[in-house]
């Protein structure tokens, strides 16, 4: 909790300090429900229900790589995009 010049707390509306009624409801996350837990961890995508691509894997150029990976996120769909124009009738 931050503090003001004269000492005194500065309550947080979004993350409320906990009261012991809070703290005697809550549970431990590996005593939730394994569907839960699954929900609430972050990061972690499941298998997709029907894969639209192939993992494959390529060599390319150093310089290449580069340029590819400067045009910033999603540079592997427009190298997805720019094969299929080129060789997809």
């Amino acid at each position: 909790m931050l503090k003001n010049s004269s000492k005194q707390p500065i309550p947080d509306a979004e993350n409320p300090e906990w009261t012991k009624e809070m703290f005697a409801k809550a549970k431990r996350f590996d005593q939730l429900p394994i569907e839960l837990q699954q929900a609430l961890t972050r990061g972690k995508r499941g298998p997709q229900k029907s894969p639209t691509k192939k993992l494959v894997s390529i060599r390319l150029s150093p310089d290449v790589l580069e340029a590819l990976r400067a045009t910033g996120r999603g540079w592997q769909s427009t190298v997805d995009d720019t094969l299929r124009r080129k060789f997809v009738k």
